[in-house]
């Protein structure tokens, strides 16, 4: 690895743990980043410049703010950034449930990325995967087993999506088991979330044409409304997400038969 190549990780893996910092924090300022990550106070400023600009945090007098939920959409290459590790995990059990020979939906978004990812590694006999993501339809591209799906669509650039009628007619001749459905946010009594009304509209599809949807989010997603109902809860019918959730949303969603998987 070169110098710069080295520098640029390092660079990533500074601003990744700033987001998250900032997010369990709500705030933070160029001093205590200094003192954290012992790098100069100019590099911490034109680290929360770049992030600010990317949507991932709001610049403020002296250091950054948590943005606000429900507010703007993340662009995905941020939320790439993000819970990683839980997120991982959570693709990998989520890959786990799917067998051979099924068809199956991957909703747009950063964990259903990871259902993909691990759902290639394990390299199923024979495999069906409709999509309405770019990343996702890339990811699997290049495996002869898996037969990619791509609905067409307006494309949303912040997400890789295709949403839109189009999209939404495509879906409707076709029939799936399993939908794994990433979400902005989910409440235990409302149901999932998501900020753009088309893909909230194309996600409502997908559950009525599948005959069983599992959310796959980390715990930061939960008691987060965010701008469009997808769905209520007598609709899903699994939720994976990791060991930071709160007993008390494990325990009333267990209430409403839906089955928590906690990884």
């Amino acid at each position: 690895m070169s110098a710069s190549s080295g520098l640029r990780l390092m660079t990533e893996e500074r601003r990744r743990r700033i987001v998250e910092l900032v997010a369990e924090q709500k705030r933070a300022t160029v001093q205590e980043l200094v003192q954290r990550f012992n790098v100069s106070a100019v590099t911490i400023r034109a680290d929360l410049d770049a992030l600010a600009e990317a949507s991932a945090l709001v610049r403020s007098h002296g250091g950054a703010l948590a943005p606000v939920e429900g507010g703007r959409d993340v662009p995905v290459d941020v939320k790439e950034t993000l819970h990683q590790a839980e997120k991982a995990r959570i693709g990998q059990a989520a890959a786990r449930l799917v067998g051979d020979n099924e068809t199956i939906i991957l909703d747009s978004g950063t964990t259903t990325a990871e259902v993909a990812r691990y759902l290639k590694q394990l390299n199923p006999t024979s495999l069906t995967v409709i999509t309405n993501a770019l990343n996702i339809a890339m990811l699997l591209a290049n495996v002869p087993q898996v037969r990619v799906i791509m609905l067409g669509g307006i494309l949303r650039q912040l997400s890789y999506s295709l949403v839109g009628p189009h999209a939404e007619q495509a879906l409707r001749g076709l029939n799936a088991e399993r939908l794994f459905l990433g979400v902005d946010g989910f409440d235990a009594d409302l149901g999932p979330t998501t900020p753009d009304v088309l893909e909230a509209q194309l996600n409502a599809l997908m559950i009525r044409v599948c005959r069983e949807t599992t959310i796959v989010a980390d715990s930061s997603k939960f008691s987060r409304r965010s701008l469009s109902l997808i769905a209520g809860i007598d609709s899903i019918q699994r939720v994976i997400t990791d060991d930071g959730v709160g007993p008390e949303t494990v325990a009333a969603l267990r209430a409403r038969n839906v089955e928590v998987i906690v990884v």
